[in-house]
């Protein structure tokens, strides 16, 4: 067992725990960025002046009105920019834009001594535009061939010799919807000058460095003139990963041309008018599977909406085409990717960061194609799996094939899907206009960022003559409960109660170069940074101990605040030995750095092994359709999930619960909407409240979710044995869909397919299900005798025969 991964008998990690600031959460003292701002003197105010259209010019923007409005202290325009008039890391991305790209477009902003000033003298600015035409919808990028950015493509064997080797060909298409994060903080900064010339940004922000970046090339300063604090977030989920920069650079040009604090919150309509969402994405595909149902060929091409910029179009896209496959070997398979221009905000990163859309297109394509071949879905499903010494189609061996098996099995059995597959079918056959199903779906997601640089971390760890301990690292804090975990690593690291540690706020000038918080890897990147600056810590302190104790240095043991020597009965008090090496001038701090081995990753040919390790996960969903409304419940959900040798049970678990949750959400009740007229109001968002974007609630919990950790699942060469938990188990709402996909079908006859759009709100299901009603032998509007089941399908003499070479079925059904 490696160094890095081996746990000791007396772990602080693998307790149970509440998260750090729990207290702090429920009781309102937790300082978010916002919050800072009533402790702060003489701010000033930010407030945009947003464009009206989707696709404009320009052409004249008189600020001199908004001077009129009591309180407007400067309005802030492109030519105040010193530096780059860009917020973005590919330079497409005006901080003061000329040209509008999308409804909202911020053309200038207006600071006032209070919110209602700026906002009144916002009004009061005159900007004349020249509207442009718009793209607005994917379809209308696609036909209109408006791309941006590279097209990637990840292929390994001849697909062409796989779909003629095939006895079964089909072929589709998916639509498949974007998403609103939704956090419950919105972008908000506040930026101060201090007496040295510094900048000083206060920022909700997942990638601190990367704020300090975009800052500094806005003003012209240099990096290590532009410090950058995340106290806290509200919530991130992607959304503050890239999109946080230009509010940051914002506040900081106003802080620097006025002298004062600028203090810049989104409210809730400007953030979701203003920010990225998740990739939309469509999908076109060709599929070929053997008599008995093995993946032989896949043909894709994945288009994303990427929005009016690059933004992180680009990796999401990359990691979509890398997890295509999920945890199915196709011999055969040529996948490619490109990114549309629309008129629509930057889409940005969201927990999963393309891997989920990647993952639903295949399957999409198992559900469609199961009852097609004439094969149960969960038994099509595990047929595909991989094998151990089996490569992904970029080139990655898999290694732990086992593990979706292991958890699988669990599920089947503690969850007794067999007996309770016998229960629906009961259910459906005595039911008529109300139909349940049980769907089975896995999970394999991999873990490190795709770009190789952003695989490393740094922490300074400072151990004070008292024997207290304070952390400082590069991770941020979101609820996730990453700083629970690095108190946790630190305190196992050291040997000391963990009430010994604090964490400090996360700052770019205590730890430089840090990576966004992002990739699931924050845990693992930082774990491992902390704990190399705690081991040189402790050699340090074992030379010291090991002359108290009389004692070899390597026999040194600390645990429980205890120091103590093989061999002998005596033990010294962890302060005592700390209070000892500082009067021996030995050093108490250090800096710790970890970087991710064994990763090699080629972009320009989408080949290597780009990620340490995969997340493994199954969820078993039961849900119940009304077939009057396609309203559905969700009646039970088994979820077991690989997260390793777990750093904090309760973190962990609740992570799962919620990612689950909000992949639920995204596949089957988020709905965002944009004007796609040819109206004045073209390409305004129009799901702009939470009064007309559906998020999930109580009432749309499952009645009985049971969550459990795949067990003996230690991760060789992870910090304590661990694995990343953020993202994977959003993809266990595969599950869900799954089984919504299979109730509609039930209202058809045996052998139905249902192409079930996504999001499936119940608008949607209730249509899937009526056309499986349509189909010859589907259930009628009329009565029947609801214990003898459908009638058999009279056959169709027009029907096209299921040939190898013949894809109608599908084809048709994709057309409807």
């Amino acid at each position: 067992m490696s160094e890095l991964s081996a746990r000791p008998r007396h772990a602080v990690v693998g307790r149970s725990l509440s998260h750090e600031s729990a207290a702090l959460h429920v009781t309102g003292q937790a300082l978010y960025t916002d919050d800072l701002t009533p402790r702060t003197k003489d701010v000033l105010h930010a407030w945009p002046v947003q464009a009206p259209h989707a696709h404009a010019l320009v052409t004249d923007l008189r600020v001199e009105p908004a001077y009129a409005v009591p309180g407007v202290v400067r309005v802030l325009t492109g030519a105040d920019v010193p530096g780059v008039n860009d917020a973005g890391v590919k330079g497409d991305e005006p901080l003061f834009p000329t040209e509008v790209c999308f409804t909202g477009h911020a053309v200038c902003w207006v600071l006032g001594e209070t919110l209602e000033a700026a906002r009144r003298g916002a009004t009061a600015v005159e900007v004349d535009y020249e509207p442009l035409p718009s793209v607005v919808t994917l379809a209308e990028a696609i036909a209109a061939e408006s791309f941006q950015g590279a097209q990637p493509t990840v292929a390994r064997g001849d697909v062409e010799t796989g779909l003629e080797r095939a006895a079964h060909v089909f072929h589709g298409e998916l639509d498949l919807a974007g998403q609103e994060h939704f956090y419950l903080e919105t972008q908000a900064c506040l930026a101060t000058v201090e007496d040295d010339g510094r900048i000083f940004v206060q920022s909700s922000t997942q990638h601190p460095s990367e704020t300090q970046e975009i800052v500094a090339h806005v003003l012209g300063l240099s990096s290590h003139e532009v410090t950058v604090q995340c106290l806290r977030m509200g919530g991130g989920f992607g959304g503050k990963e890239m999109q946080p920069h230009g509010y940051a650079a914002i506040a900081a040009l106003g802080a620097r041309l006025t002298g004062r604090p600028v203090r810049l919150r989104l409210n809730r309509t400007q953030d979701l008018t203003m920010t990225g969402k998740r990739h939309g994405f469509h999908a076109t595909w060709r599929v070929g599977f053997a008599e008995d149902g093995r993946l032989e060929a896949l043909e894709a091409t994945l288009t994303s909406d990427g929005g009016w910029s690059l933004d992180l179009s680009e990796p999401v896209l990359a990691r979509a085409l890398c997890h295509v496959d999920n945890n199915y070997w196709i011999p055969d398979i040529r996948v490619t990717g490109r990114v549309a221009r629309t008129h629509k905000t930057s889409q940005t990163a969201f927990r999963g960061f393309g891997g989920p859309q990647g993952m639903l297109v295949i399957e999409d394509i198992l559900g469609r194609c199961a009852p097609l071949l004439g094969i149960e879905p969960h038994e099509l499903r595990r047929r595909n799996f991989y094998a151990d010494g089996q490569h992904t189609p970029y080139g990655q061996v898999i290694t732990q094939a086992g593990r979706v098996h292991q958890a699988w099995d669990q599920v089947t059995g503690a969850g007794e899907l067999e007996r309770r597959r016998a229960e629906v079918a009961r259910f459906n056959a005595e039911h008529k206009h109300t139909k349940r199903a049980l769907a089975i779906t896995p999970v394999k997601f991999g873990i490190s960022f795709n770009l190789t640089a952003f695989n490393q971390a740094g922490a300074l760890v400072h151990v004070y003559k008292d024997g207290s301990v304070l952390v400082n690292h590069g991770g941020t804090e979101m609820g996730q409960g990453l700083h629970t975990k690095m108190l946790q690593v630190a305190a196992t690291s050291l040997g000391v109660p963990l009430g010994k540690v604090r964490l400090a706020h996360t700052r770019t000038d205590k730890v430089p170069n840090t990576s966004a918080t992002a990739a699931s890897s924050g845990a693992d990147l930082n774990g491992g940074a902390i704990k190399d600056a705690c081991e040189q810590i402790l050699a340090r302190l074992a030379q010291v101990a090991a002359q108290r104790l009389g004692v070899p240095a390597p026999d040194v043991r600390f645990a429980d605040g205890t120091v103590s020597g093989l061999g002998t009965a005596q033990a010294l008090p962890w302060e005592e030995v700390v209070h000892s090496a500082y009067f021996a001038r030995v050093q108490l701090f250090a800096a710790g750095y970890y970087r991710t081995e064994g990763l090699h990753w080629d972009s320009s040919v989408m080949r290597g092994s780009p990620f340490k390790y995969f997340a493994h996960g199954v969820a078993a969903a039961e849900v119940e359709v009304d077939g009057f409304t396609g309203a559905y419940r969700t009646l039970r959900v088994d979820i077991v999930h690989d997260v390793g040798d777990s750093l904090s049970p309760l973190i962990d678990i609740g992570q799962i619960e919620g990612a689950y949750v909000q992949g639920a959400g995204w596949l089957t009740l988020e709905d965002l909407r944009w004007d796609e007229s040819d109206g004045e109001h073209r390409g305004r968002l129009l799901t702009q409240s939470a009064s007309t974007y559906k998020l999930p609630s109580f009432s749309e919990m499952p009645l009985d979710l049971r969550v459990s950790l795949l067990e003996r699942a230690h991760e060789e060469g992870a910090v304590y044995g661990s694995k990343a938990v953020g993202e994977p188990p959003l993809m266990l709402a595969f599950a869900t869909r799954e089984a919504l996909r299979q109730a509609c079908a039930a209202f058809g006859p045996p052998g139905t397919s249902v192409d079930l759009p996504s999001p499936a709100t119940p608008e949607a299901v209730y249509w899937a299900l009526e056309e499986a009603r349509a189909a010859p032998g589907g259930i009628p509007d009329g009565d029947v005798d609801p214990g003898a089941g459908p009638p058999p399908p009279e056959p169709d003499p027009d029907a096209p025969e299921r040939r190898p070479e013949s894809e109608a079925a599908l084809h048709e059904l994709s057309e409807a």
